[in-house]
């Protein structure tokens, strides 16, 4: 570079240097006034471990463990070794196949070696990580295995229990209308078809003296505090309740008030089912369309195969149902009368 260009060059750089403001002063006051100080704290946001340990705190998972520990889907003995890996069965007689009926749809499929239900059957991944997330891995309408039966909404979580406990075949004059019916020895809905008794579907409703109420009326699925979840999960108390899965007398007294009832038969509703119950039996124990067997001093009955008329077969489906339904009546008083009543009339013509 010529001398002369580099004198230049320095001459033009040291009147920057004395004239461009520093880097580091400050500048001017803005626009609004202010005076760059720091604002006020804002609110602290909360502490990302309290909705965590809203469950899964020690003592409350440890309490509801223990509570579940006394629930027969925690055991699951008879329904896992039975059908838990059958094809068919296993969506809910074991925790693989009901994980992989809701998750993949998948309901054919057997399963290796199944297990019993846990808290991860029912509640799955999280989904907003509040206090109100329960995260049930289903709680949308139930469509039943009986396509006859339709649409089942027992409202929220009470679905999810209405997802296995409900009817695994349609009743006779819907399955195979016509004079006279086929049975098996498995002419009845299911061993567990409670949500069909609560909605008020499903079974084979018999004209008689006694209307049948409207579809999803009943007190236990329309009042405060009723559902699956209000009676079967209520405060845990005398081993009822909560994770149990047992009825909460408590919920039951809170509920009907008054006198507290040491039992659930409330306006002798299970002592009058069970007295039409049996009447039924034994009416379809003279007409040969079931049979009894007494093993160790237990009897035992089932549907006899073969052909009958369309309605004692529709009698044996209505008798069965009801009768492992096993609350006597109580999911549905109503209904459960209307069947009963109705039934009867219609063999003894």
């Amino acid at each position: 570079m010529k001398l002369k260009n580099f004198i230049q060059l320095l001459l033009l750089a040291t009147v920057i240097m004395f004239t461009a403001p520093s880097c580091v002063k400050e500048g001017p006051i803005g626009l609004s006034g202010a005076d760059g100080t720091n604002g006020l704290n804002g609110t602290d946001g909360k502490d990302g471990s309290v909705t965590c340990l809203a469950c899964h705190s020690g003592n409350n998972m440890a309490q509801k463990a223990a509570e579940f520990a006394t629930s027969a889907h925690s055991s699951g003995a008879i329904a896992v070794d039975y059908a838990g890996g059958r094809a068919g069965c296993a969506r809910c007689h074991s925790h693989e196949g009901f994980v992989q009926f809701i998750t993949l749809g998948i309901n054919d499929l057997p399963v290796t070696n199944p297990s019993a239900w846990e808290c991860s059957t029912c509640h799955g991944i999280h989904k907003t990580f509040e206090g109100k997330d329960y995260a049930l891995r289903i709680n949308a309408p139930v469509v039943p295995v009986v396509a006859a039966n339709g649409t089942m909404d027992l409202k929220g979580s009470s679905n999810l229990c209405a997802t296995c406990h409900q009817s695994r075949s349609a009743e006779p004059g819907t399955a195979s209308p016509g004079a006279n019916f086929t049975m098996t020895v498995r002419t009845y809905p299911h061993y567990s078809a409670q949500s069909n008794v609560l909605f008020g579907n499903g079974f084979a409703e018999i004209p008689g003296s006694v209307a049948y109420p409207t579809k999803g009326t009943a007190d236990h699925f329309t009042k405060a505090g009723g559902s699956c979840v209000g009676c079967h999960m209520g405060t845990f108390a005398a081993k009822q309740g909560g994770h149990s899965y047992i009825p909460s007398l408590k919920a039951c007294n809170d509920c009907h008030g008054g006198t507290p009832s040491t039992n659930y038969n409330y306006g002798g509703i299970q002592t009058d089912t069970q007295a039409k119950l049996t009447q039924l039996r034994d009416k379809l124990l003279a007409l040969g369309v079931i049979t009894k067997t007494t093993v160790d001093g237990v009897d035992t009955y089932a549907p006899k195969a073969g052909s009958v008329p369309m309605v004692q077969a529709q009698a044996v489906f209505n008798y069965f149902g009801i009768k492992y339904d096993r609350s006597l009546g109580v999911h549905n008083p109503k209904y459960v009368k209307a069947l009963l009543v109705n039934t009867l009339e219609a063999l003894n013509k």
